[in-house]
């Protein structure tokens, strides 16, 4: 991941930001893709779902929308406890993993002095 400049550097241009932009939302990808395999291969095993079951399921808990089928075991429900806990850190993770790039953007812009953004041709507000 790229280093982020300081508040007493300049900002960085447009093609830099669209990169760190990217980066973080390929990363997001890959990090839900991780949950979510975690989460099919547990409904499947514990739960005893066919795969596409176990998707849908996983699916539902990592977007937050709430669990679909009744749960066969105690060993699934425990599972499906702490699924969903974990579901929820996960998303708060990936939110701040998106957002990241855009919050340092919009701070730094706060640290310009008068004379930046003269050269880059904006005017302070």
């Amino acid at each position: 991941m790229t280093r982020f400049e300081g508040k007493n550097e300049k900002l960085a241009p447009l093609p830099v930001f669209i990169r760190r932009m990217f980066e973080s939302v390929v990363m997001a990808i890959l990090l839900i893709a991780v949950c979510l395999s975690l989460g099919i291969a547990g409904y499947h095993w514990l739960a005893g779902f066919e795969w596409l079951d176990s998707l849908l399921e996983a699916s539902m808990i990592l977007g937050g929308m709430g669990p679909i089928r009744e749960l066969p075991t105690p060993g699934a429900k425990i599972f499906a406890s702490f699924y969903a806990l974990f579901s929820g850190v996960v998303f708060i993770g990936v939110m701040g993993l998106v957002l990241a790039p855009m919050a340092h953007r919009l701070l730094h812009s706060f640290h310009l002095d008068d004379k930046d953004l003269q050269k880059s041709g904006r005017k302070k507000k």
